[in-house]
């Protein structure tokens, strides 16, 4: 489909089925850069896909917090065990999402490099997708309804009017 000059490809996952399946849309359709070496003896860096996680803050994920404690005690105190365990079960979600990735990749014999970023969706993938000055962004596409998407907004919408640069959108690839 690409050319053969796409040098950085940025593959969002979640977890989801749709997230993995952009992935292998992806890994499947774009022909990434070859390592080559130019005749001003300029090295050209292969093409690669950076699959990039993104966990939620543990606040925004918890909208948990145990709560104050009864009959006089202090609104703000944050219990620490908590907050620590819903960061180690994060870290065991990202774990998990980005060793699926992983595999895929390595099945299919791509380079590939990771990360894991903590923040708003939205904002971290439009972010990383400019620091890293990628050719090309990748995202899967999940079916809400009408209403779940004007709650929670459509984090590929929002990546394909703000994200500086080109998007593809992947449908129900299987």
């Amino acid at each position: 489909m690409a050319s053969g000059n796409l040098g950085c490809v940025l593959v969002t996952v979640d977890g989801s089925e749709e997230s993995m399946n952009a992935l292998k849309w992806a890994i499947t359709n774009l022909k990434l850069r070859p390592s080559s070496t130019s005749s001003e003896s300029q090295v050209q860096e292969e093409g690669f896909f950076l699959i990039l996680h993104v966990q939620s803050p543990p606040n925004i994920i918890t909208g948990l917090n145990p709560g104050s404690i009864p009959f006089g005690g202090p609104d703000n105190y944050e219990v620490p065990a908590f907050a620590q365990a819903v960061e180690a079960h994060q870290r065991r979600i990202s774990d998990a999402v980005i060793s699926h990735a992983i595999e895929i990749c390595t099945q299919k014999e791509v380079k590939h490099k990771t990360q894991v970023v903590v923040g708003d969706p939205k904002q971290v993938i439009c972010d990383v997708a400019e620091n890293q000055h990628v050719d090309l962004l990748v995202m899967g596409c999940r079916p809400f309804g009408p209403i779940k998407r004007m709650f929670l907004g459509s984090v590929s919408n929002y990546c394909t009017n703000n994200a500086q640069c080109p998007v593809i959108v992947v449908k129900n690839f299987p």
